[in-house]
Formats: C-alpha cells, structure tokens, sequence
C-alpha cells in the first residue's frame, strides 16, 4: 500500500507560476494576488527506522484550534488560522497563506500502532509521530496428507 501521493501533480503548475511571475516582473507587471491555493496546511512525511513523522508548519495557529482524529486508518486534521485584526480585506496586495477554518485527511500506513501515535505543536509546528508496528513474521502451515 503506497503510503501517502500527493503534492506532486501541483509542482508542474507551481513552476509555471514562478516563471509567469518572473517574466511579467522583466516588464513592469504583475498578477499578484490571482494564486491556486489550498486551504490547508502542506505535510511532510519522514520514514525513520522506528517510526514516521508527519510535519506541518502552522504559523499563526494556536494549538486550542487544532483537533485530531483517527478512524479506519485515516487521520483528519482540523483547525482554524484567525483572521488578522485590523486588516481590511481591499489593504491586501497580496495573499498567500490561507486563513480560517481547514480540515485535511490522510490515509494512514497500514503498519503503524494507531494507539501508539503521539502529536506535539511547537513554534507553529505540528509534528505527529507515527510508530511502525513491529513487523508480522510469516507462519508456517503444515500440510498434512488425508485419505480422501
């Protein structure tokens, strides 16, 4: 089973993008501001001998706003980044980073110890640990002969 696909797909259109960017720059224009954007926060996964982790950097977030949840192998992350106060939507020139409410899933690897996972958030980051469940060993079955 694969263990998590994705964000790939979107580096083609991210390159292009950039290259847009920098060309309009060379002429004096821009489209800032008109940006294909995900409302929610990109995870990297690490595979580690004991264990695999998922990182997310959520700047902004305070950990009362986070909620995680594990069901049939799927961890969903929830969460809200606030609005900044005292910004007026027409003040931005540009932006990026998404705000308010997020929910992500993900499919869980199918050899982890789903009562085992652990999550810390520190300095924006959310890291959840993972531990790999310890490897089934193949048994062996006797064939026994019958008269039939």
């Amino acid at each position: 089973m694969p263990v998590f696909r994705w964000g790939h797909a979107w580096q083609a259109i991210d390159d292009l993008e950039r290259e847009v960017d920098r060309l309009l720059q060379g002429v004096g224009l821009a489209l800032h501001g008109f940006r294909i954007g995900r409302n929610f926060p990109a995870v990297n996964l690490f595979e580690f001998e004991e264990e695999f982790l998922l990182t997310a950097e959520l700047p902004g977030t305070r950990p009362d706003d986070l909620e995680l949840t594990l069901a049939s192998g799927v961890l969903t992350m929830k969460g809200e980044r606030p609005v900044p106060e005292g910004v007026a939507d027409d003040r931005y020139r540009r932006r990026e980073r998404f705000r308010g409410a997020w929910q992500r899933s993900l499919s869980l690897p199918e050899r982890i110890e789903e009562e085992q996972l652990t999550a810390e958030f520190t300095n924006g980051i959310l890291k959840v640990h993972l531990p790999k469940a310890t490897e089934v060993q193949p048994r062996r079955i006797q064939v026994i002969e019958s008269d039939d």
